[in-house]
């Protein structure tokens, strides 16, 4: 292969979910063959789940292949350095027709000893929702072990945990720990470390199409739980043609960019970027070729790319390690 930089497309990787439904088709036009696709998977490397290239000269090689051959050149010198050749960051579009299970991820320390994996600190923007639709996310007060076991084992768990109306827009940030659900009737753009370790402590007592329930991990949970009340909304500027900051964390940043016009990015080649369509289109110009995208696609921005422009009316969110 020889190396050639331009902004990298991947084939969307989609999952069945019992909570899954259809939006991603009928909002985001994605090509879903099942009514209760609940999880586009855009840009991934997790083992069984790593992105297929869907453009250009490197087409059907996968993300992980590219790493590999050009680690500078796509992650960046200093996300090279710090990751080696992973790609730190995994991204989805959800669709949550009915409620997904309550659930917490553990920390970096916890996911290493147990699962030699990467935590999951995790953000989701909020991209479409129905009336009265809402997020679990914490505790309502400072709680302890023994008095969310007790709920648990009494099925009033909900009753001790926060739940916060969403709307279109609106951002919320998880650290690990944070217990957490996203409720019936969202779209939701997500951003997390590379991770897929979730523990499921509450499944409202569902059954599959097989009459089973799903496993559940309660034991697993009760020490990568952060018991304290936390706050997860995160307000941001909007000013249009820029990047206003929304989330800057040890694992991501991620800037929500409101184009009206045109924004011209210089990239110091420390890492790569990656950007969400969110709301209507815009284009990409690079060294004379133009790209082209809509709401529902993501696209990678090898680090090599030094500079390019974008231009249209869209709400974008922009993604980089810094």
């Amino acid at each position: 292969m020889s190396s050639k930089n331009y902004p990298l497309q991947f084939n969307a990787i989609l999952k069945e979910r019992i909570w899954g439904g259809e939006k991603l088709k009928t909002v985001l036009n994605k090509p879903i063959t099942s009514n209760i696709t609940g999880e586009s998977w855009e840009l991934s490397t997790v083992e069984g789940d790593v992105s297929i290239v869907a453009n250009g000269e490197y087409k059907g090689k996968s993300l992980t292949e590219l790493i590999d051959a050009y680690p500078n050149e796509i992650l960046g010198t200093a996300v090279h350095e710090r990751f080696g050749k992973q790609f730190p960051l995994l991204f989805k579009y959800l669709d949550a027709r009915e409620d997904l299970s309550i659930q917490v991820h553990p920390n970096d320390e916890l996911a290493k000893k147990r699962h030699n994996s990467f935590g999951k600190t995790e953000m989701w923007y909020v991209m479409q929702a129905d009336n009265d639709a809402r997020i679990i996310v914490g505790f309502k007060e400072d709680s302890s072990a023994d008095e969310y076991v007790k709920h648990l084992n009494d099925k009033t768990l909900i009753d001790i945990l926060d739940t916060v109306k969403a709307k279109p827009g609106d951002v919320f940030f998880l650290e690990t720990g944070t217990v957490h659900a996203i409720g019936a009737g969202l779209v939701v753009a997500e951003i997390q470390q590379t991770s897929d370790i979730t523990y499921r402590i509450y499944d409202f007592d569902r059954k599959d199409a097989q009459g089973n329930t799903r496993e559940l991990h309660v034991d697993l949970a009760l020490d990568a739980i952060n018991y304290k009340k936390v706050n997860t909304y995160k307000e941001y500027t909007k000013e249009t043609d820029k990047s206003n900051v929304v989330v800057d964390c040890p694992y991501f940043t991620t800037n929500f960019i409101p184009l009206e016009n045109e924004k011209s990015v210089v990239n110091s080649g420390l890492s790569f970027a990656v950007y969400m369509c969110i709301e209507g289109s815009f284009e990409l110009e690079y060294e004379g070729s133009v790209y082209q995208y809509k709401k529902g696609d993501t696209v990678l921005i090898p680090a090599a790319m030094k500079s390019y422009n974008l231009k249209g009316k869209a709400s974008i969110l922009e993604v980089y390690i810094s």
